[in-house]
C-alpha cells in the first residue's frame, strides 16, 4: 500500500452547488463563465449539478458566485451539509414539475377535445365556447409552462438561447395569436394553404398546440430530472463505508474517537465483526479480513503482522492492532470515490443529441420568422397576412417533435427494458450503447455466482470419503468463514449426520480445530497442515497442486497430525456465462475479462466462458486504470460489474452495467441495472440500448426533416397557423408510433433453461 505524501504545493479549490440548470447546454455555459476567472480551471457537473473551480483560493470564493449569478444562475458554496441540500433541491424541482405537469394535463385533455370538435363541428358550438377554451389553456401557458418561460428570460438576459427559448416563444406565440384572434372576433389568422380564408373558428384550435406543447415538454423534463437525481449518490455510498470512529490505543488504554481525530503513525485496535476504520500495517494479530468492498472477491483474506489492510474492509475473526498510514481522504477507499466522481464529471459533458442543436437551431428559426414576415411586409403584403406568415414559420418549427422524440423512446424503451430485467437510467447511456466494440467483465459476483462450492474431494486411504464429509462438515458448522459455507453445504447433501465437535476454537488466520471422535481434528488451508507440521501423503500433494492450477482453493482435513482429505473449493461460473459470452462475440464485441483474483483462477474462467483476454490481480484503482487505457487506444468500453471496487472502473467506462446482486455503491456508479440473474441479459441490454438509441436518431430525423420541409411551405405562405398546428401534430404522432415499436424488442438469443 502505497504511503506517499502529497505534493507539497497543491493547487487550492472550492466546490459549489449550482441551481438552474435546466440543461446540458446551462452546464456548458456556467463552466466558462467560471474559467473566465483570472487563473481558474473549473468542470461543471450538471448531473449532481455541482463545479469544481481549481486555482481559486477559498478567501476568493466570492468571485465564483458571483460568476456564476452573471451567468444567470445561482451558486453557493458547497459545504458538508451540501448533499442534504441538494436532495432537497431535487426533490424540490421533481415535486414542482410533477405539480405542473399534473395540471397541465388534466387541463389540456378537455381543451384539445373542445377546441378540435366545436372548431370543426359549428353546430355543436354553445356561446362564448372560445372563452372556455382560453380559460382552460391559461392556467397551462402561464403557470404549468413557467419553468420554460423562466429559463428564457434568464437567457435574454444574459445574450443566450436554449431549447427553453423555442419552446416559450412558441407557447407564447401560439397563444397570443389565437388569444388576439378570439377577443377581436377576427378570424383572419390567414388563407387556408394560400387558396381562401380560414375557417370560422379555426384560430381556437390552436389552443391545443400551446397546451400540448406545454404538457410534453413537462412530461420530458420531469422524466429527466428524476433519471439523474441520484447521479451523485454513488460518493455518498462510499464514504458511508468508512465508520465514523476508531478505536486508538493512547497510553496504554484503548479509547474510541472520531474518525477525523485519528492521525498518520497512532495505533488503532479493531475487534471482531468491525469494519476497519484506516489503511495501515497490522502490527498484532491474526484474522480473516474480508476485502470485497475493495476486491470483490468472496474469500477472506489471511491478515497478520506485516500486512497492510484498507479502509472499508472487514474483520470477521480475531482482533488486530493496525499501525495508521492513512486516514481520511488519503484512504484508498477515499480515492476510489474521488475516481468515481472525477469519472461522472467527465461523462457529465457530453450533450445530448438535441442540446447539440439548439445553439444554431433556435436562434436560426427566430431570425427566419421576422425575416419572412419583413420580407412579406417588403412585398406590399397587408400586416395581417404577414404576421401570420412569420407565426406559422415560427410554429411550423416549434420543436414539438424534438422534444418528444427523446423522452417517448426512452420511456418506451425503458418500459421493455423492465420487462426484460433491464433498467436503463437514462439518454447517456444510450447514447453510449451505440458506440461500443468491447466489453470488460468482473469475474466475481459477474462471470461467477459469487458464492463457493466444493468441486472435488480427495481422500487418503485411512478414511472414507463420507466419514470424511462428516467430520469436516462436523467441524465447519460452527465457523461463519465463507469457505466453511461451502463445506458444510455439501456435506449436508452428501450426509445424513454430522460429526460432534468438543473444545472448538478458531486458528486465527489459518483455519479451525476441535475434537472430533477422540481424535485431535483441523480444517484449513495448506497453511495451517504445515502450522501443524502434518504429515501429507503424496496423493494429496497432488490434490493440492492440481487445485492451485486450476484456480481453486484447497482445504486440508488433518486429523492427530496427519491429512486425510483435500477439498478444492472454487466459484462456479454462472450457467449463463457461456452464451452471454457468444452472444457479446455476435454483436462484434471484443470481451476482456478484468478481476482482482489470482491469475490461475481467472484464466480458468475465462477458458469457460470463451475470453481470450485476461487481466488479473488488478486494485480498484488499476481496474479504473485498465478501462482508461482501453479507451485511450481507441476503444468504446462497457464494464460490467458488481462490487464496490468495481464502482469506480464502471463510471470511468463509456458505458458501466451492475448486476442486481451487487452492492448499492456498484449499482449507483453504473448506467444500466442487470436485474435478471442471468448473465444472457447482458448482450440484451446492449441490443435494446441500440434499439433504443435508433429509434431517438430516427425520430430527430423525422423532426428534423419535417422542419425542413415545412419551413420552406410556410414561408412561401402555403400553410397558416391551423395547417401548421396539424402538421405538428402528425409528426409527433409519428415520434410516439416509432417508439411504441420498441415495446416488440426480443432478446437476440434464446437463454439457457
Amino acid at each position: 500500500m502505497s504511503t506517499t505524501e502529497p505534493r507539497s504545493v497543491a493547487a487550492p479549490s472550492i466546490e459549489l452547488n449550482v441551481s438552474g440548470m435546466s440543461c446540458a447546454a446551462c452546464a456548458g455555459r456556467v463552466e466558462r463563465a467560471l474559467n473566465r476567472i483570472d487563473g481558474v480551471d473549473a468542470v461543471v457537473n450538471y448531473a449532481t449539478e455541482r463545479a469544481v473551480v481549481s486555482g481559486l483560493e477559498p478567501s476568493r470564493e466570492s468571485e465564483a458566485v458571483e460568476a456564476v449569478a452573471r451567468a444567470g444562475y445561482g451558486a453557493e458554496v458547497r459545504v458538508d451539509s451540501a448533499d442534504e441540500w441538494t436532495r432537497r433541491s431535487n426533490e424540490t424541482r421533481i415535486t414542482d414539475l410533477r405539480r405542473r405537469l399534473i395540471l397541465a394535463a388534466l387541463l389540456t385533455v378537455p381543451l384539445m377535445d373542445l377546441t378540435l370538435i366545436l372548431a370543426l363541428v359549428p353546430g355543436l358550438r354553445f356561446p362564448n365556447w372560445e372563452l372556455l377554451c382560453i380559460a382552460l389553456a391559461l392556467p397551462i401557458v402561464t403557470w404549468a409552462a413557467w419553468p420554460f418561460h423562466r429559463a428564457t428570460i434568464r437567457n435574454l438576459r444574459h445574450g443566450a438561447v436554449s431549447m427553453d427559448t423555442l419552446v416559450s416563444l412558441g407557447i407564447a406565440a401560439s397563444f397570443g395569436w389565437a388569444l388576439v384572434a378570439v377577443l377581436s372576433g377576427s378570424d383572419s389568422s390567414g388563407y387556408w394553404i394560400g387558396y381562401g380564408p380560414t375557417p370560422p373558428g379555426a384560430n381556437a384550435i390552436y389552443l391545443d398546440v400551446a397546451a400540448g406543447m406545454t404538457t410534453f415538454q413537462l412530461a420530458g423534463r420531469y422524466f429527466e430530472a428524476r433519471s439523474r437525481r441520484k447521479a451523485g449518490d454513488v460518493l455518498d455510498a462510499l464514504a458511508a463505508l468508512a465508520p465514523a470512529s476508531a478505536r486508538v490505543r493512547r497510553d496504554g488504554v484503548d479509547v474510541v474517537i472520531p474518525i477525523g481525530e485519528v492521525r498518520v503513525g497512532d495505533t488503532v485496535v479493531v475487534l471482531p465483526g468491525e469494519t476497519l476504520p484506516v489503511d495501515g500495517g497490522v502490527t498484532e494479530g491474526w484474522a480473516a479480513v474480508d476485502t470485497s468492498a475493495m476486491t470483490g472477491e468472496p474469500v477472506p483474506r489471511e491478515t497478520g503482522p506485516g500486512k497492510t489492510v484498507m479502509a472499508g474492509t472487514v474483520n470477521t475473526n480475531g482482533r488486530l492492532v493496525i499501525l495508521v498510514a492513512a486516514t481520511g481522504t488519503r484512504t484508498q477507499l477515499a480515492q476510489l470515490a474521488s475516481l468515481a466522481e472525477r469519472a461522472q464529471e467527465t461523462k457529465a459533458r457530453v450533450q445530448s443529441l438535441v442540446d447539440r442543436t439548439v445553439q444554431w437551431f433556435v436562434p436560426a428559426i427566430v431570425v427566419l420568422a421576422v425575416a419572412t414576415t419583413t420580407g412579406w411586409l417588403l412585398a406590399d403584403t397587408q400586416l395581417p397576412r404577414a404576421i401570420s406568415i412569420g407565426v406559422a414559420v415560427l410554429i411550423i418549427a416549434c420543436p414539438c417533435a424534438l422534444g418528444l422524440a427523446t423522452p417517448t423512446a426512452l420511456m418506451v424503451g425503458v418500459g421493455r427494458g423492465a420487462q426484460l430485467g433491464i433498467l436503463i437510467k437514462g439518454q447517456g447511456a444510450l447514447e453510449a450503447s451505440g458506440r461500443i466494440d468491447t466489453v470488460v467483465l468482473d469475474k466475481t459476483g459477474t462471470l461467477t455466482e459469487g458464492v463457493m462450492h466444493v468441486v472435488e474431494q480427495t481422500v487418503d486411504s485411512s478414511i472414507s470419503a463420507h466419514d470424511a464429509l462428516r467430520i469436516a462438515g462436523g467441524l465447519e458448522a460452527s465457523s461463519t468463514h465463507p469457505i466453511a459455507a461451502a463445506i458444510l453445504d455439501h456435506a449436508r447433501t452428501k450426509v445424513h449426520d454430522l460429526s460432534d465437535v468438543a473444545d472448538f476454537r478458531v486458528v486465527a488466520g489459518l483455519g479451525v480445530e476441535g475434537a472430533v471422535e477422540g481424535a485431535n481434528t483441523a480444517i484449513g488451508g495448506p497453511r495451517l497442515a504445515a502450522h501443524l507440521d502434518a504429515d501429507i501423503p503424496p496423493a494429496l500433494k497432488e490434490a493440492i497442486d492440481r487445485a492451485r492450477t486450476a484456480g481453486a482453493s484447497p482445504l486440508v482435513l488433518v486429523r492427530d497430525r496427519r491429512a486425510v482429505t483435500v477439498f478444492a473449493v472454487e466459484d462456479r461460473v454462472r450457467p449463463s456465462a457461456v452464451a452471454a459470452v457468444a452472444a457479446l462475440t455476435d454483436l462484434g464485441m471484443h470481451t476482456v475479462l478484468l478481476t482482482g483474483d489470482d491469475d490461475a483462477s481467472a484464466r480458468r474462467v475465462a477458458a469457460t466462458v470463451g475470453i481470450d483476454d485476461v487481466r488479473s490481480q488488478a486494485t480498484p484503482v488499476e481496474k479504473a486504470q485498465a478501462i482508461s487505457d482501453l479507451r485511450a487506444a481507441g476503444h468504446r468500453v462497457a464494464m460490467v460489474g458488481d462490487g464496490i471496487n468495481d464502482a469506480a472502473a464502471l463510471a470511468s467506462a463509456d458505458l458501466g452495467m451492475a448486476v442486481v446482486s451487487g452492492t448499492d455503491v456498484a449499482l449507483k456508479s453504473a448506467d444500466i441495472i442487470l436485474v435478471r440473474d442471468d448473465l444472457s441479459v447482458v448482450p440484451d441490454a446492449i441490443g435494446l440500448s441500440r434499439r433504443t438509441l435508433g429509434a431517438i436518431r430516427g425520430n430527430l430525423v423525422w423532426a428534423f426533416g419535417y422542419n425542413i420541409a415545412a419551413i420552406p411551405l410556410a414561408s412561401a405562405g402555403l400553410l397558416n397557423p391551423l395547417i401548421a398546428a396539424a402538421a405538428m401534430s402528425l409528426s409527433s404522432v409519428f415520434v410516439v408510433w416509432n417508439s411504441l415499436h420498441l415495446r416488440n424488442f426480443a432478446p437476440t438469443r434464446r437463454r439457457e433453461t
